[in-house]
C-alpha cells in the first residue's frame, strides 16, 4: 500500500463522555499526520434518536468516512443504536467508545462486527440542576481527563485506534478492537516503573470508577434536596481525590525520570520513549 494512502476517519459524538473530549487529538496530538483526515460531528450534550443521532450520522456519512468512532453515553440508549444501525448499513468499520453501562449492548455491537472500547471509570457526572452549572461541571471533568491519562486508559484508546489504522493504511482487513478498559487493562496502558505510582493509580482508578453509583443514586433514585445534594457533591469531591492521586503518580515518575512517551510520527505509527531527554524511536 502506498505511503500517499490517506484515512478518512469520521468522529459521531451524541452526548459527552470523558474518553470522547479529546477523541481526535488522540490520533493526532501535534496535527503533524501526513496520512488521515478527521472530521468531527456533534450533537452536543443531547442524544435523542433522531433529532440528534440520525442528523449526525447522515453530516458523517457525507464526509464519506472509511472508519467511524462512535462516542456516547451508554452506548445501549435507542439514540446510538439507531446510528450503529446506520454505520452498519453503510457497511463501515466502527468502533464504539462509551463507558460502562453499555456493556448491555456488547452481544448487538458484536453481531454488527463492530468494534468497542468501554472505559469503567469515565463515571456519569452529578447532572441535577441545584448542583450543575458550567463551571462544576467544567472542574469535574478536567479532573476525569486527568484520571483517563495518568492511568492509562487514554493510551490504551490511542494505541487500539493506532492499530486499526495502520493496518487500514497498510492495506490488511482491520481487526477491530472488543476491550472493556478496567484497572488492570488500565496499568498495562500506562507501563508504570514505580509500583507505588502504579498502585496510586489502581486507587485512582477504582475511586473514579465508584463515582457513577454515587451520582445514579443521587440522579435517578433520590427526590428531595436534601438528600441528594450532598451526595452529589460527594462524588465529584471522589473525583477530584482520584485527579489528585493520578497527580501523585506521575510525580512519583517524573521524580524517577521513568515517564513513558509514545508520540505519534508524522506517517502515523507510533514512537516510544522513556528518559527525558532520550530521543523517541
Amino acid at each position: 500500500m502506498s505511503e500517499d494512502k490517506i484515512l478518512n476517519i469520521g468522529i459521531l459524538k451524541n452526548g459527552t463522555i470523558g474518553s470522547s473530549l479529546l477523541l481526535a487529538f488522540l490520533m493526532d496530538e501535534r496535527a503533524e499526520s501526513t496520512r488521515i483526515k478527521v472530521r468531527e460531528v456533534t450533537s452536543g450534550a443531547k442524544m435523542n434518536p433522531s433529532e440528534e443521532c440520525v442528523e449526525t450520522m447522515n453530516s458523517l456519512l457525507e464526509f464519506k468516512p472509511e472508519l467511524i468512532l462512535m462516542s456516547s453515553p451508554n452506548a445501549a440508549l435507542k439514540g446510538p443504536l439507531k446510528a450503529r444501525e446506520m454505520a452498519h448499513s453503510a457497511g463501515i468499520p466502527t468502533i464504539i467508545i462509551s463507558d460502562a453501562p453499555a456493556k448491555k449492548a456488547i452481544d448487538e455491537i458484536k453481531e454488527k462486527n463492530m468494534g468497542y472500547l468501554l472505559v469503567n471509570c469515565d463515571s456519569m457526572i452529578g447532572a441535577r440542576r441545584p448542583f450543575l452549572d458550567p463551571v462544576e461541571m467544567t472542574c469535574f471533568n478536567a479532573d476525569l481527563l486527568k484520571v483517563l491519562a495518568i492511568t492509562g486508559v487514554l493510551q490504551v484508546i490511542a494505541e487500539e485506534l493506532n492499530k486499526v489504522i495502520m493496518d487500514m493504511l497498510e492495506g490488511r482487513t482491520p481487526s477491530l478492537p472488543q476491550i472493556t478498559i478496567d484497572a488492570t487493562t488500565a496499568m498495562k496502558g500506562a507501563e508504570f516503573s514505580n509500583p507505588y505510582a502504579e498502585a496510586k493509580a489502581i486507587a485512582a482508578f477504582e475511586l473514579a470508577a465508584s463515582v457513577s453509583k454515587i451520582t445514579g443514586k443521587a440522579c435517578f433514585q433520590l427526590k428531595e434536596r436534601e438528600e441528594y445534594m450532598p451526595l452529589l457533591a460527594a462524588s465529584h469531591e471522589m473525583m477530584r481525590t482520584a485527579a489528585l492521586m493520578c497527580d501523585e503518580a506521575r510525580e512519583m515518575e517524573k521524580s524517577n525520570d521513568t515517564v513513558i512517551r509514545k508520540p505519534h510520527h508524522a506517517k502515523q505509527h507510533m514512537l516510544k520513549k522513556i528518559g527525558l531527554h532520550e530521543k523517541e524511536k
